[in-house]
């Protein structure tokens, strides 16, 4: 049993910390996972190559006094270490590194570990407690797990892309990286259960997580349809493929976003709309009879909702439990109260750029903290701490490595 001092003092950290994560990836899906760990409380370090580090430090602009925004926003709570891992020394430093971690994120090609000789005898010998995980593109199965995966690419091959964008355009990306988001998220979930599993097992394992895998995962309700009917799916534009009316509509100065979940919310609409005879017609007294005259009744609410203030129409139906939004601009959403309430905007204090201001975690704890907001590394800033705490390694023999350019 802990004591009462120590308990409050484990709630004092996040609810990870103890755990140490030793993260090798770059771009995105990765350093997503390892930033979601580290948000959590774990101890992420962030390896990257000597020569130029992670691809998204050059991605840009824009950039804030030469670290570029997109790496900023994705590799908070970590510290960062460069090594040159293609010849034996990068090698043999790895090798001593990763027993000393939980778990190790990396999303190099299918194989590369392995032909490192990093495979699972190497692992059973040296490090059976690790998880490690492996986030590729197409995983280690089928005639696409030696090619590299890119979002967009995914986007495409997956679907995703031909159910976004216009009725009558052509199929459409999502505006962030979802693909790789979703993989990130689906790593660091894996990554967790596989550290729970090691209390019933004493061991670690090895995790896989996929871009093709996540991708079409994220069909999600699209995906069952097709397959519980074999039809094809087409893009709705901003609609729903199986609930009406729930799309954007123009009012007198902006767009809305309006979802009428189910019948009863229908009749309130029909109410305040003046137009209570809609939901007695049986063109659109139901749902499924409404998504078969989807053009005409998204029609007919259209002409009403162009005549309202959006302050006046969300007022009115918020009041009256139906769902409605503003259809903000990126800065409108940031700027907005609910995201000051939420603290959802942080200001971060680096070492080169100075207070900048970031994106902030979604996870709210409440029996542990989840505020520690420390700035992404710059390349190679913490190589000899993290050398030094780990491997124990002398100022001369960091000297040395440097000499050599293993280290930075």
């Amino acid at each position: 049993m802990k004591s009462e001092a120590q308990a409050s003092a484990m709630i004092q950290e996040g609810a990870l910390a103890g755990f140490k994560v030793l993260d090798l990836s770059r771009v995105l899906a990765g350093p997503w996972c390892g930033q979601l760990l580290g948000d959590l409380g774990a101890e992420v370090v962030k390896v990257e190559s000597p020569a130029g580090g992670d691809d998204t430090r050059t991605w840009g602009p824009p950039f804030l006094e030469g670290e570029s925004a997109y790496f900023l926003g994705c590799n908070r709570n970590k510290q960062g270490v460069a090594i040159d891992f293609s010849g034996p020394e990068g090698k043999k430093l790895l090798a001593e590194l990763i027993p000393q971690f939980d778990v190790l994120i990396e999303n190099f090609k299918s194989g590369t570990l392995d032909k490192w000789g990093f495979d699972s005898a190497w692992f059973e010998e040296n490090a059976p407690k690790v998880v490690r995980c492996s986030i590729t593109g197409y995983g280690s199965r089928g005639a696409h797990s030696a090619l590299p995966g890119y979002d967009f690419i995914l986007q495409a091959e997956s679907g995703l892309m031909s159910i976004a964008g216009a009725v009558d355009g052509e199929p459409t990306k999502y505006g962030v990286a979802i693909v790789d988001l979703a993989t990130g998220m689906m790593a660091a979930n894996a990554i967790q259960a596989a550290l729970l599993a090691r209390y019933r097992t004493g061991k670690g394992q090895a995790v896989e997580v996929s871009l093709f895998d996540t991708s079409i995962a994220l069909l999600a309700n699209v995906g069952n349809s097709h397959l519980a009917t074999a039809k094809d799916s087409g893009r709705y534009g901003n609609g729903h493929p199986t609930i009406v009316p729930y799309t954007t509509f123009h009012c007198l100065d902006g767009m809305v976003a309006l979802a009428v979940g189910n019948d009863k919310q229908f009749v309130k609409l029909s109410q305040l709309l003046g137009h209570a005879e809609w939901a007695e017609d049986d063109r659109f007294k139901t749902n499924a009879a409404r998504v078969q005259n989807r053009e005409l009744i998204d029609g007919l609410v259209a002409e009403q909702l162009k005549l309202f203030p959006s302050n006046e129409l969300i007022d009115l139906f918020r009041a009256n439990g139906i769902p409605i939004g503003r259809v903000n601009t990126v800065k409108q959403a940031l700027s907005s109260e609910q995201t000051a309430a939420k603290n959802m905007v942080l200001e971060i204090a680096h070492s080169k750029v100075g207070k900048f201001k970031s994106l902030a975690s979604p996870l709210t704890m409440h029996g542990t903290v989840n505020n520690k907001n420390h700035a992404p590394p710059l390349l190679g800033e913490h190589t000899d701490k993290v050398l030094q705490h780990y491997l124990g390694l002398s100022a001369g023999e960091l000297k040395e490595l440097k000499n050599k350019k293993v280290i930075q």
